[in-house]
């Protein structure tokens, strides 16, 4: 059984999720063929612990649930930065899965960067430095030949970015329209069954879907930051927030939905990647707006917490895919399935 040595750079709520993953599915990684060793975990407040022959995993989560310091894991060396204990240590893989704002996507794009450079593959869930450096660091990825896998950052666990990149290779993207955030999702579906804007916001608040402050979703900061990662990734052009048109869904009143259901209408917040000039040139667009759509666009029917992208690339036609685009389990699996295709490549070439 193939040894892969890990790096863990966040232990928040996915970060811990994805620990226990690793701690449980002994059995799921003896079928992909290899074994997970913990081997570096760091946070923002406590920095980076490392030991060469495994972490126990109990003992971190135990460490975090009271409050601690990762630093007592006892035997560990310990570093005051992610960063520099990534400079310091050795893994096989980094999985990076803390929060970067999006002012310029740091410290995780030198987290991603410093392992790229150093021909250690890279899963992350951290949306902002792959929306603002994503075509950087696939460049530098591809230049070390090593992967650098995405998968949460766009549609959680719903496995997207594999299909549109990977299973649509050697296709040319003409167009892609996405409804990509489950929040502002679930609001407007909320509101065409007759709640108000606030107590469909409270709603999503009080199942967790959403964040006490929902300024991220409503205002589309997060859809936006997912058609960046979906032009870096898909179309290969690495797009700023300034070129991106912004609207979000705080505008949308009761009576503009009313008066879309009258037209045999649905409002969608709706992210779109097109071309300038017809027949795709000129410069990449990217808008994200609320639209009332057709019944028969695959988007209107997009309900509740569901995410989806039509993906229209030649010479195939219109791709769509959907599934559930939030939650704390789905990040986390999102990563985990990168983490396993990253592993089982690593597993293979050593055997």
């Amino acid at each position: 059984m193939t040894r892969v040595r890990i790096w863990v750079v966040g232990a928040g709520v996915v970060g811990q999720w994805l620990l226990r993953a690793l701690h449980s599915g002994s059995e799921t990684f003896e079928r992909y063929g290899f074994a997970p060793v913990v081997v570096g975990v760091a946070n923002a407040r406590d920095g980076f612990v490392y030991r060469s022959d495994g972490l126990d995993i109990p003992t971190l989560l135990e460490l975090a649930a009271g409050g601690r310091s990762l630093a007592d894991h006892p035997g560990a060396h310990h570093w005051p930065s992610a960063l520099e204990g990534l400079a310091a240590t050795e893994a096989d893989l980094l999985v990076e899965v803390s929060s970067s704002p999006g002012t310029d996507g740091e410290p995780g794009f030198a987290h991603m960067r410093e392992a790229l450079r150093r021909q250690v593959p890279v899963a992350t869930s951290n949306k902002w430095p792959v929306a603002l450096h994503g075509l950087e660091l696939a460049g530098i990825a591809r230049s070390n030949g090593v992967a650098f896998r995405a998968e949460s950052t766009v549609m959680s666990g719903t496995p997207v970015l594999a299909a549109l990149v990977e299973g649509l290779a050697g296709t040319r993207p003409i167009e892609l329209r996405g409804v990509l955030n489950a929040t502002a999702n679930f609001i407007l579906s909320a509101m065409a069954a007759g709640a108000s804007y606030e107590d469909a916001v409270a709603d999503a608040q009080e199942t967790g879907l959403a964040e006490r402050v929902v300024d991220a979703d409503v205002e589309g900061h997060d859809a936006m930051a997912k058609l960046m990662i979906l032009a870096a990734l898909v179309f290969g052009t690495q797009l700023m927030a300034e070129r991106v048109e912004r609207q979000g869904i705080t505008g949308v009143t009761a009576a503009d939905i009313e008066q879309a259901a009258s037209e045999g209408r649905r409002v969608r917040h709706v992210g779109t990647l097109g071309f300038s000039g017809a027949d795709a040139t000129g410069e990449l667009t990217a808008r994200v707006e609320p639209m009332a759509l057709p019944l028969d666009d695959p988007l209107a029917g997009v309900e509740g917490a569901t995410n989806a992208i039509v993906c229209r690339a030649e010479p195939v036609g219109e791709v769509t895919i959907a599934g559930p685009g939030a939650g704390l389990a789905l990040a986390g699996q999102g990563v985990l399935s990168d983490l396993i295709a990253i592993a089982r490549e690593h597993a293979r070439v050593r055997s």
